[in-house]
């Protein structure tokens, strides 16, 4: 097993990364403080992964609760279902919340974790490559509004986060390529040396090479645990983790949510943002050919999808986080394995990107 800090001070945790993690019962058990908790999964997850969970936690007292599996059902009425069943059972403000699944269950669990009672115990095990590189480390949490995806939410960090890499077997390879886009993601944005590293292997992580997996998830987590520990609460740096998620928001909120992954909608959003960053000269257009070359290989899509025009994808980036005082700053790179939060781009490039992203 492989074991990294998130360093925050009296709210450091572990990230544990290794095979077989579930069958380890003290793993979980240790970072469960009181003497109930509450297993939160999906109809997808549950019935491969939750009796591992339940014999941890057989000196303690315990609920399920299954959600339905999708993008779509990580909204107010579901997240309204947690706490009807933490009422229902007594479960006071010592009890845990553990987040069995994807980057959907870890955000609404998450978020039902920041807000009941205002805050109880949290461990994210998380169950999808996504969800071990990228949302389960952290502290975002969230649900989305119809309006704009993520806009309801907290930052609230895990006691632990438990990821098996066995898990990634009963992984679907649309969900594998889906994860595949937020490790690219921190080559990319920081970490020149691991992207080259993915342009050799990514074929191994598309055949499922454990050891290439554990490396590539170890590394995103390094990557991530060092932003979040300098930019807890993403008033720097912690912003360049979102290259491409102002396109990518926009896609999955435009065209329904769960129509596109969200690694999906962020491979569309990062070649737009590279696009972007051609256009103000920073990068070369070998550079954006590099990106897209690399997305197109992990079987991630590398266009806009044709049924938003740019005026619906404007509209919705104008709801982004990081529009302030009405100015809407983007991620674009400043060089490759070098990103930037910039606003030094005019309307009328961001359309022509836009407009040129509808074809590779």
């Amino acid at each position: 097993m492989i074991s990294l800090k998130v360093n925050l001070g009296e709210r450091s945790y572990p990230i544990c990364i290794g095979h077989n993690l579930l069958e380890q019962s003290e793993l979980l058990t240790q970072h469960i403080p009181g003497n109930s908790a509450l297993i939160v999964s999906n109809e997808t997850v549950a019935p491969l992964y939750m009796d591992a969970v339940e014999k941890s936690l057989s000196d303690i007292r315990f609920k399920t609760l299954i959600l339905p599996d999708g993008e779509e059902h990580k909204n107010l009425n579901v997240l309204n279902s947690i706490y009807d069943t933490l009422l229902e059972n007594h479960l006071d403000r010592n009890t845990t919340l553990i987040a069995l699944g994807g980057g959907v269950i870890g955000d609404i669990t998450g978020f039902a974790a920041a807000t009941y009672q205002r805050g109880v115990h949290l461990v994210q095990i998380p169950t999808t490559l996504l969800s071990q590189v990228d949302s389960s480390v952290g502290g975002k949490t969230a649900v989305n509004h119809p309006i704009g995806k993520n806009m309801i939410g907290a930052f609230y960090q895990p006691r632990a986060v438990i990821a098996d890499t066995n898990t990634l077997n009963t992984l679907e390879e649309r969900q594998l390529s889906s994860g595949l886009a937020e490790v690219i993601k921190y080559g990319l944005i920081r970490d020149i040396n691991f992207l080259e590293w993915l342009e050799s292997n990514i074929g191994k992580l598309l055949d499922r090479d454990p050891a290439a997996l554990a490396y590539a998830i170890e590394r995103s987590c390094r990557n991530k645990a060092e932003v979040v520990a300098a930019d807890e609460r993403e008033s720097g740096q912690r912003a360049l983790l979102n290259l491409g998620h102002t396109f990518g928001h926009a896609i999955e909120t435009g065209m329904g949510y769960g129509v596109w992954l969200h690694g999906e909608a962020i491979a569309s959003g990062m070649v737009m943002a590279a696009r972007l960053s051609n256009k103000l000269g920073w990068i070369s257009e070998n550079d954006v050919s590099r990106v897209i070359d690399i997305l197109e290989r992990a079987n991630l899509p590398i266009t806009a999808p044709e049924q938003m025009s740019a005026d619906k994808f404007i509209e919705l980036m104008s709801l982004d986080k990081k529009v302030s005082d009405g100015v809407l700053k983007l991620v674009l790179y400043k060089s490759m394995g070098n990103a930037v939060i910039s606003k030094d781009y005019t309307d009328a490039i961001l359309r022509e990107t836009i407009a040129e992203s509808y074809s590779a």
